[in-house]
Parts: structure tokens; sequence; C-alpha cells
């Protein structure tokens, strides 16, 4: 009986283990509506976002760092508990603290409060930053709109100045034609000073008192009757066909500023259209406020967009200072790219991939790659035993611009063909002086890269 015990025993542990065996977990997934970016798109996403960053460098603009989640009042305080990001569309917790923290939704706020925090208006004015990173708002997802997306923006804080409001408008422009888009248009328009849009505002309070509203949206305007016009149903925007035009409510001032940004542009050749019902999605715009809108995009056309903000430095504790400042949405970028049919540039892809063939040439080949990266060139080798076949199919899939096989037949006549992936051409190379040659060889062949 013991044994018959013992084997049962047994025969019920094999079944458990092979069942352990053959279970598997089921794989997880990113949650809905986050954008992710990998090999080889991935690529498309770094050069967009280096070259959206390269603009604002050119102008002078300088990085700043900011956190990914921030105290929920500083969003209801400078976004504005109007709108729909505060609204409806912060991702907001209570830490261990029992505080109430948001996720970033979008990126003035956060600098403005670092501006404020760190004294940085304290010293040469613009005080003028840059970041990029994630954002995040509860939207429902769909086409160029996420609820985790990536920005780039520039805010240029502490003086009033059309100038200043034409720069930045330049420096999206000029991002924009560095990528190769070409499908695009700006569209600008005024919100005014605080005396246009206190006057304004009186005429626009009047006419929407005479509308059917519903209670919700009833409320929305009365805190702010402005977002009206970012309502996107139809039935609204319908009613709001009707409304006063806020550029007619222009003080003599805010006119002359508008004039003068609009002669600016067109002296840069920088064309645009005006847009007299534009409203931006935040609170806190004043004055200029533009949009680039892609029309290869479909409904969320809108690639970056932006405005002044006079005022919210002074909402948010500090200072009662100007500023103006934009986001650009890399992911829209990428679409927009992908739309055109634009090409990554070289310098985006690898210069060399190396192709060993023997345990020999894989030493060899380790060596020569470290010591052309430390030249600065972007090298990467077929790794494991593989064939010549195998390694020339490594080497057309790495996307590399030429190849190089290094096998025993190579070493022993310290010959090895470098081949150009596109062309199809090969010259020789000596083994024994490769870093040398190939360090001169790319040189010649890129400039400065």
């Amino acid at each position: 009986m013991t044994s018959d015990s013992g084997a049962s025993t047994s025969n019920t542990s094999n079944t458990s283990n092979t069942s352990t065996r053959s279970a598997r977990l089921h794989p997880l997934q990113a949650p809905k509506g986050v954008s992710e970016y990998f090999p080889d798109r991935s690529q498309t996403f770094e050069y967009v976002r280096e070259t959206l960053i390269e603009s604002a460098k050119l102008s002078g603009y300088r990085l700043i760092e900011l956190p990914v989640f921030e105290d929920t009042e500083l969003f209801k305080r400078g976004v504005g508990e109007s709108t729909d990001v505060v609204s409806k569309e912060m991702y907001t917790f209570e830490d261990r603290g029992g505080r109430s923290i948001t996720l970033r939704p979008e990126g003035t706020a956060g600098v403005m409060r670092a501006v404020i925090e760190h004294n940085l208006d304290r010293g040469q004015l613009p005080v003028k930053v840059w970041y990029s990173g994630a954002f995040f708002r509860a939207e429902r997802p769909q086409a160029g709109r996420y609820r985790q997306f990536y920005q780039v923006g520039i805010e240029s804080i502490g003086l009033a100045d059309p100038e200043i409001d034409v720069e930045v408008i330049a420096v999206a422009d000029r991002a924009f034609k560095a990528l190769g888009l070409k499908n695009f248009t700006l569209e600008i328009t005024s919100l005014g000073d605080r005396e246009s849009r206190n006057r304004y505002t009186l005429e626009l309070r009047k006419y929407i008192s005479t509308l059917d509203l519903d209670d919700e949206t009833a409320r929305r305007a009365e805190i702010n009757p402005l977002r009206l016009f970012d309502d996107k149903r139809e039935e609204i925007k319908s009613l709001m066909s009707g409304a006063p035009i806020l550029l007619e409510y222009l003080n003599e001032n805010s006119a002359r500023e508008f004039e003068r940004v609009q002669s600016l542009l067109t002296k840069l050749g920088i064309a645009f259209s005006v847009n007299n019902r534009m409203v931006r999605g935040l609170d806190y715009y004043t004055g200029t406020a533009f949009e680039f809108v892609h029309h290869g995009l479909g409904a969320q056309s809108g690639i970056g967009g932006g405005g002044r903000y006079d005022g919210l430095m002074a909402q948010l504790g500090g200072s009662d200072l100007s500023g103006i400042g934009f986001g650009i949405g890399v992911d829209r970028c990428v679409l927009a790219c992908e739309a055109e049919g634009i090409l990554l540039p070289d310098s985006y892809l690898l210069d060399l991939f190396l192709v060993p063939i023997s345990v020999q040439a894989k030493g060899l080949a380790l060596i020569v790659a470290e010591d052309l990266r430390k030249e600065g060139l972007r090298v990467d080798l077929a790794y494991g035993d593989r064939s010549l076949k195998g390694g020339m199919k490594a080497a057309d899939k790495s996307g590399a611009r030429f190849s190089l096989v290094l096998g025993d037949d190579e070493l022993a006549s310290d010959l090895a063909s470098l081949k150009n992936m596109k062309t199809g051409e090969s010259i020789s190379i000596k083994i024994s002086t490769l870093h040398e040659n190939i360090a001169q060889f790319f040189q010649m062949k890129t400039g400065d890269r």
C-alpha cells in the first residue's frame, strides 16, 4: 500500500509540473490611448522631436526639465476650471500624504510655477526656455489624439513685445519647414488685452443670454463665455455663428500690436490667415494667439499652437509679467511626416554594419566598431554565428549606408570590401589600417555631420 501510495503521489506531482509548464501567462498590453514608438518608427519620432528642439535652440531657448506631476491647484488656477482640460480630462489622484496630484496635461503652467519658485524672472528678461516630454489627458482615443502624448514647447517670459510674438511663431514655422512639411497653414488672431476682453465679454454675455443652452454649457459660459467658441458640438457651433467677433472690440493698443505682428510675419515670408473665430482651449490666453493646421490629418489637424498669456504669472502668485509660448504635438508631426511621405535623412540611420563570419573576425569587428563609435560614427555588427547570407540580410535590414564583410579570407589577404548598400558599389580597404581608412572615408563622404 505504501508503494502504491508513493506511485500515486509521484504521478500527481508529474501531472502538476506538466500543467505548470504548459500554462502561459496572458501577455500584457499598454493602456488604451497611449502612443508608443519602437523601431523602426521610433527613428521618425526621434528625428521629429530633435528637429523641433533644434529650432528652439537656434533662437536662444534653453532647456527646462519639469515634473511629470504637479499639485492639482496649479492647473485649476493656471489653466482654468471652465476648460475641458480641467473639468473633464485631467488624471488626478491622491498621493499617500493625502495631497491632490495631477499628471501634467500641458506645459505652460508648470513652466510659470518653476520661473516663480526659482526667481528666474529676477534675471535677464525675457526668460526663454524649451521643454519636451509626455503629457496626459483623459480623452477618447482616436488617430492623433491620445491619453499620453508628446510635446515640444517653448516659453518666452517677461516682456510684452510684438517682435517676441513673431519670433515664437517663427520658431514653429522654421521647425515644420526643417522637417520638410509643406501641407500646413498658419492661422492667427488677437484675443485682446484686459480692457478689450472686458468690453467684448460684456457684449458676448448679452448674446449668450439669448441662447437656449443646457445647464452644463450655461455653467461653463458663466465662468468663461469664450469657451463656447471651443465647443465641438454642431448645435453649439450653429448657435455661436452669430456671436460678436472679438477682433472688432480691440482697443487702439491691441489693434496696433496685432497689425505689427501681421506686418512682421509678412516681412519674414511666413504666410498666414486671420481666423476671427479662433479661441485657444486654455483660459490663460490673451493677445496674439495662433495655430498651425496640417491638411493631411483629418479631424485632428492641429500640429501646434499657442499664444500670449499676460496675467498668468500674477494669477499663480508671481510678478505681473507677460509671456508667450507654444506647444507642438510630436505625435501629430510624425503623422504629418508620414502623410507627406517624408523620409528620414541618412544621419538618423547607421553609417556602417560589420559582418564577421569567423571567430577571429568577430573579435576584430567588435574592436573596430568601438573605435569608430569613438569617432562619432554609427556602427553595428552581426552578432552570433551567422553565415555570410544571414549577415548580409541583417545588414540590409539595419538600414546602414555601408557594410563590411570580415572573414578568414579577408584577414589572410588584409583586404575587405566596403559596400554601398544603396548602389551596390564596393571599394577595397586594408584591414590592417581599417580604423584609419574607414574614419577618413566617412569624413570625406559625410562632411560635417
